[in-house]
Order: structure tokens, then C-alpha cells, then sequence
């Protein structure tokens, strides 16, 4: 006879912190100071933001940072609709993969300024391409959240 086995859930949260090391804490010291750096690639020229300590392209180490503007383009993004556990927002909320101007690479932020009732309206008026700007929070404590989210620039 065959032995059934039962599976039971349990839900672990596992609370970390991690070491930001050299690279990370100074570009979020820059958004601190409301400025988005990005180092350069002395071999191939590549820009990355977020700041890297090397480039995943040639290998080198990056230690040139430069001053990005907090201006860009969506290559992707998606609309979240749904909850799940760790999520530092509620739910709708549009997250892209964007390009800012003088960078060579995309990063993951919310996007703001549009209803998200109507995903249809929503699908028609955000663009792969559209043109966005940072919106600075207030208040800022050197993460990524010194940068509340994008908008669409007019």
C-alpha cells in the first residue's frame, strides 16, 4: 500500500539587513541629497543606475560616478493588481523598467499620475517610451524610496 503524505502551510517571515557596501550606500547617500548617480564603465563607456561596482558587460571596475538626470523613458512596466506579502505599497500600482537619460540600462520604480481604475485607459495613455521625471519625497533617508515615483512629463 502506497503512503500518502499531507503538506501543511506555514507562512516564515524572515526580517534581514543586508551590507549596502561602498557602491550602494553612496548612491543612495546621492538620493539623499537628491541626486541620481550612476558609475561609468572606463572600458566600454556603459552608465549604470543603479551604480554598480563593476560592469557585468567587460568586467571592469567602475569607478568614475556620474550625475544622471531624473529624467527618462518606460521600457516596460506592468500593472500590479494583486496583494501578496512584503509589498511596500497597496495595491493597483504600476511598476516600469526605466531608462533615465545619460544611463545605459533600465531600473524598477513606481510609476504615479494615472487613474488605475480603468486598465484599458490605463494600457492607451502609458507608453512603452513615454517620457518620465522623479517626483523626490520630502522626507529622505537614503534609499530608494527617496524617490516617491515617476510621472509623466507634460
Amino acid at each position: 500500500m502506497a503512503k500518502e503524505y499531507r503538506t501543511m502551510r506555514n507562512d516564515v517571515t524572515l526580517p534581514y539587513q543586508w551590507a549596502l557596501g561602498k557602491t550602494w550606500s553612496r548612491f543612495f547617500d546621492g538620493l539623499k541629497d537628491g541626486r541620481i548617480q550612476g558609475t561609468k564603465c572606463a572600458g566600454c563607456g556603459r552608465v549604470y543606475v543603479p551604480a554598480r561596482s563593476f560592469c557585468p558587460v567587460c568586467f571592469t571596475d567602475t569607478t568614475q560616478w556620474v550625475d544622471v538626470k531624473p529624467e527618462g523613458k518606460i521600457l516596460t512596466w506592468t500593472l500590479v493588481r494583486e496583494k501578496y506579502l512584503g509589498q511596500v505599497q497597496e495595491p493597483p500600482y504600476v511598476v516600469a523598467l526605466i531608462q533615465l537619460d545619460g544611463s545605459d540600462c533600465g531600473f524598477s520604480h513606481f510609476i504615479g499620475g494615472f487613474d488605475l481604475s480603468d486598465a484599458g485607459q490605463l494600457k492607451r495613455k502609458l507608453k512603452t517610451g513615454a517620457k518620465v521625471k522623479a517626483v523626490w519625497s520630502p522626507v529622505r533617508n537614503a534609499d530608494i524610496r527617496d524617490i516617491t515615483c515617476f510621472v509623466p512629463v507634460e
